[in-house]
């Protein structure tokens, strides 16, 4: 993939990698609502390719391929953030599911149950599995996104409100990850094996479906939940 002298062919690397932009793609798109067009994020992960080309040194100490899947995402990423994909109702009610299954928390001294969390909430279990469903994709964390390159400035420091806690630096901090860590061992029973399933074996919602024998949409509101149950009991982190 490098010319004779030492450079990298870029048509050889666009063809190398242009699939696996594609793929990128697809699968961020999985986890996005339907009004997000494939071919968007695959046009703006193309972008972080030749970005990427334009970059590399050879012998910097980083793979190619490692490099460009960082320019790649976060070309994707940069993408949906200018695109406002997100509705602002839907992060409305993302924050408002957060807050009610805390108040319902230390209410019942427990985790509380869908319907308890709906109750909270004041709507009925249809209207809440619904909010669920519609916070689908909200939460698109990759800490691979956050590094900068060559001193620039890296997706959260130009995303990141200032005075913001420092994500980055919350990740890395190991009382954070004890809490993290305790906080998904709290979560009810299944909500923790699609987490394990979808996280750590990168499983899809429809497979998950599969194995659980329900449907992808309810494997989604599933997910929603323990993600919204996660912020919530480590909403002093940020």
């Amino acid at each position: 993939m490098y010319t004779a002298q030492g450079t990298l062919d870029r048509e050889a690397a666009i063809e190398r990698y242009g699939p696996m932009v594609r793929r990128a793609a697809s699968q961020l798109a999985a986890k996005l609502p339907a009004n997000v067009e494939l071919d968007d994020l695959a046009q703006a992960g193309m972008i972080g390719l030749f970005d990427a080309m334009t970059r590399f040194e050879a012998g910097q100490g980083a793979q190619f391929e490692t490099f460009a899947m960082q320019r790649v995402r976060g070309a994707m990423l940069d993408e949906l953030r200018s695109a406002d994909w997100l509705p602002r109702s839907v992060r409305r009610n993302q924050r408002a599911i957060e807050r009610a299954i805390r108040a319902a928390e230390q209410r019942l001294r427990r985790a509380p149950g869908e319907a308890e969390i709906a109750a909270e909430l004041g709507v009925d279990l249809r209207e809440y599995q619904q909010m669920l469903a519609d916070a689908r994709g909200a939460q698109l964390v990759h800490l691979d996104d956050f590094g900068d390159e060559d001193g620039e400035e890296g997706f959260l420091d130009r995303n990141v409100p200032a005075g913001a806690p420092d994500p980055s630096a919350i990740l890395g901090d190991s009382r954070f990850r004890h809490a993290l860590v305790d906080a998904i061992e709290r979560l009810p029973e299944r909500e923790r094996l699609v987490m394990g399933m979808y996280y750590e074996q990168e499983m899809n919602l429809k497979e998950i479906g599969a194995v659980l024998g329900v449907t992808e949409s309810r494997i989604s509101q599933i997910h929603s939940q323990a993600v919204a149950r996660l912020r919530s009991q480590l909403a002093g982190w940020t």
